[in-house]
Parts: C-alpha cells; sequence; structure tokens
C-alpha cells in the first residue's frame, strides 16, 4: 500500500515537474534568446523569479499545479508589457534599465562614476582586460551599457605610439602602491610621489591609478582631473 502511495506521489511530481519544464521553456522562448550577461535588470530579475516559483510545486505534491503555472504566465506576460514599454518610451527605459554609463573618457577614468556603480578601479582593469584592452593609453572611451557590457572606443592615433609592445603593470591603483611590480621597473615611492606632486597631487589619495610600460612611460589618472604620462628610465627586460 505504501509502496502503491509512494509511487503515485512520485508520478505526481513527474507529471508536473513536465508541465512546469514545458511551461517554462515556452515563456523563456518568448522571452527571447538572449544569453544571461546580455540581459537588462529587469529580465535577469524575472528569470531568476520564474525558476524560484517553479520549485515550489515541483517538489511538493501536494501543492496544487497552479501555484506554478499561474506566477511564470504572469511575470512571462509583466516581461512582455515592459518590453514594450521600454520600447516606446525612453523615459521609461532609463528608469526601468537605467543608463549608460561612461567609466573612462578622454580625461582619463571617471572616479565618480565607478563610485556610482560601486566598482572599485580593479574591477575596471579586470574589464578592459576582458574586453581586449590591457593599456587604458589606448582607450578614448569606454563605457558600461546596461547589460553590463563593457564598449571601448580605441583612440585615434598611431598604433605605433599607443599600443604597448607588452602589458603595462600596475604601479598604483586604489591609494595602494604595488610594491612588487615598482621593484620590478625599478620605480621608488619617492619617484612616483615626486611626480605626482610635480602635476599638482600632493596627496596619494587624490591618485586613482598609475601603471608603466617597457618603454618607461607611466600612465597616472587622478580621482578629479585629466590623466597625464611622465617618461623614466626602466631596466630593459626587466618584464
Amino acid at each position: 500500500m505504501l509502496k502503491t502511495v509512494h509511487a503515485f506521489f512520485m508520478l505526481i511530481v513527474f507529471v508536473k515537474s513536465t508541465i512546469l519544464f514545458l511551461v517554462m521553456l515556452l515563456v523563456l522562448r518568448i522571452m527571447g534568446k538572449r544569453q544571461i550577461g546580455e540581459m537588462q535588470p529587469f529580465e535577469l530579475v524575472i528569470t531568476l523569479v520564474i525558476a524560484e516559483v517553479a520549485c515550489i510545486p515541483m517538489n511538493d505534491p501536494y501543492i496544487p499545479l497552479y501555484y506554478g503555472l499561474v506566477p511564470i504566465i504572469t511575470l512571462g506576460a509583466l516581461h512582455l508589457v515592459l518590453t514594450l514599454v521600454t520600447r516606446k518610451s525612453v523615459r521609461a527605459r532609463n528608469l526601468i534599465s537605467g543608463r549608460s554609463v561612461t567609466v573612462i573618457d578622454k580625461s582619463g577614468i571617471r572616479y565618480d562614476n565607478l563610485k556610482k556603480m560601486n566598482i572599485n578601479t580593479i574591477d575596471l582593469l579586470e574589464s578592459v582586460r576582458a574586453a581586449g584592452y590591457p593599456d587604458f593609453n589606448t582607450i578614448a572611451y569606454a563605457i558600461f551599457e546596461t547589460n553590463g557590457k563593457l564598449c571601448v572606443i580605441e583612440k585615434e592615433s598611431n598604433p605605433v605610439e599607443t599600443k604597448p609592445a607588452h602589458l603595462p603593470i600596475t604601479l598604483f591603483i586604489d591609494g595602494t602602491f604595488n610594491t612588487s611590480n615598482m621593484m620590478l621597473a625599478d620605480v621608488s615611492k619617492e619617484k612616483l610621489e615626486e611626480i605626482f606632486k610635480a602635476e599638482g597631487y600632493k596627496n596619494k589619495k587624490d591618485i586613482l591609478y598609475a601603471d608603466i610600460r617597457q618603454d618607461g612611460l607611466i600612465y597616472i589618472s587622478p580621482k578629479h582631473g585629466e590623466f597625464f604620462t611622465k617618461k623614466v628610465a626602466v631596466a630593459e627586460g626587466a618584464w
């Protein structure tokens, strides 16, 4: 008897799981074929909630099937409505999905916009590297789109002058000296602080980022103000 009841419950779970899977598949197909990294914030939220509500009746044979079907269909309809609204109204799109944020422009790294996005310079450095741009000095603009992707626009200049032969190494980032890289490049804290002061930045806290290339070109971006460069002597073949 118990085996029969158990088998019946398992059959119910199987049928409910199958139905919920097909409904979720249909709803997500209607939502579109974009990958997770290409979703707008509201699309990601809807997708996560759909996955959560589907588990409620799927795991418990006593919970009616419609406890999962109704929320899934409702969320799918909500997605269609929001998509239509954001397509028709720029103001609604900015409110629901947010705005693109420029994190690098011709002045250098935009510290104020980094704070608005709640990301630090290390996050930015990793993002531009992942986009195929290891050198800040080759970037004219970098823009985080509302779906989280980074759009990078190169400077219009001679590639020989701006593109490094090797990867630049970080000397200073978010208020901290990278001592191992400074030893590698044979650049002391005193030398770097002297460069800061020569440009009017007496406090290192006013500097956001600094790196160096094999040709001795140092790129420095302050928190507020335009970036600047300085040429120093480095040991040949140090890195």
